[in-house]
């Protein structure tokens, strides 16, 4: 069975670094890329097609719940999952 495509997206490299780490000794799961905005995860996800996002909600530029959007649209067979971190004030 081939492991699940993941794409991690958050503006905070550290945040996506951890999550790397937590996934990639898992044999079901591939981390396929990763992006630190929603401009860059609408590319990164038309260029290498996940399965699965792994997406922060609160990002500058464009934000995740924009981006989901747009993937949707342009790739319906997206799985999302919206991460939600409190900022730091």
């Amino acid at each position: 069975m081939q492991p699940t495509k993941v794409l991690i997206v958050d503006d905070h490299a550290l945040f996506r670094q951890g999550v790397r780490n937590a996934i990639e000794p898992q044999e079901e799961f591939e981390v396929v890329g990763e992006a630190e905005d929603g401009m860059e995860a609408l590319a990164k996800a038309r260029e290498l097609k996940p399965d699965l996002i792994l997406m922060d909600i609160n990002m500058p530029h464009c934000n995740g719940l924009e981006a989901v959007s747009a993937i949707k649209r342009e790739l319906p067979g997206v799985r999302d999952h919206h991460a939600h971190r409190p900022r730091r004030r």
